[in-house]
């Protein structure tokens, strides 16, 4: 395609590769910049996804690893907030996993600006969800195991002052993740029901249930799996996808510690060095 040419939205090619590299500059030198709604008009999300992905391929330029997805925006009080009537979605890249060993995860907190976290159910999908109008019983079906996540949650956009475009571009507001061992006996669980419990520096902060992903995390998982397809990149076996919060976030800093409990799985904790 030209770089001139003009994208469906009318927005042309060589303005999505320039916010998308104004993005990516923010990430790598650690500053926010102005909402993309506010400083580009930038309103609509095919849009923001046109330049979410043009980021994404900038970092697999670079040597970056996708190894999976991630769902937003899947509480519908979220959604009233913020106008929308349906999730979003991200990328999870690889160079922003840090492995739990023996249950403790370290992110070093000078990297992220204004990190927040957020406990979540994480999917291992071992079939490639590749056909119309996917179930959330055939996400189930697919699943090979299932996982306690803590995701840090973080924004390029100035004080956190976003629109559905705004997060969308910036890769669903991507920081990193970190996942508890893998559970196959999960997949016999009341996903709706799954309890879970965030303590922040040793205190109980924010409860949540598996129903606040759409009802169902398996419900998220399908909305992803048919999203993705509609812009022809079907959800793979061996991707990892977070179904989105359980409850509310938590501001984080350098120092804190976060554990996450949840029902049946042993503790996951994340420190902020």
């Amino acid at each position: 395609m030209p770089e001139q040419s003009v994208a469906s939205s009318g927005v042309t090619e060589a303005t999505i590769a320039t916010l998308a590299q104004r993005l990516d500059r923010a990430w790598e030198e650690r500053f926010t910049i102005a909402p993309l709604t506010e400083s580009e008009g930038i309103e609509d999300a095919a849009t923001a996804y046109r330049i979410q992905t043009h980021w994404t391929t900038l970092r697999l330029a670079r040597g970056e690893r996708i190894i999976g997805r991630k769902i937003g925006l899947t509480s519908k009080a979220v959604q009233e907030q913020m106008g929308v009537n349906e999730p979003d979605y991200g990328t999870l890249w690889a160079s922003r996993y840090f492995p739990a060993v023996n249950g403790r995860a370290e992110a070093p907190a000078a990297i992220f600006l204004q990190p927040r976290v957020e406990g979540e159910l994480a999917f291992l999908i071992g079939e490639t969800l590749d056909w119309p109008e996917i179930t959330p019983q055939q996400v189930m079906a697919a699943t090979v195991a299932l996982a306690a996540a803590i995701e840090i949650v973080d924004s390029r956009i100035d004080r956190w002052r976003i629109k559905l475009a705004d997060t969308i571009a910036d890769n669903a507001s991507y920081g990193g993740i970190t996942l508890g061992p893998w559970s196959k006996a999960l997949r016999g669980s009341d996903l709706r029901t799954i309890g879970m419990v965030m303590s922040h520096n040793g205190k109980p902060t924010v409860f949540g249930a598996g129903a606040a992903a759409l009802g169902h995390p398996a419900v998220a998982v399908a909305w992803l799996a048919n999203k993705l397809r509609s812009f022809g990149i079907p959800l793979q076996a061996g991707d990892i996808v977070i179904s989105g919060a359980l409850a509310a976030t938590i501001p984080a800093q350098q120092g804190d510690i976060f554990v996450l409990e949840m029902h049946g799985q042993p503790p996951l904790s994340l420190r902020f060095t």
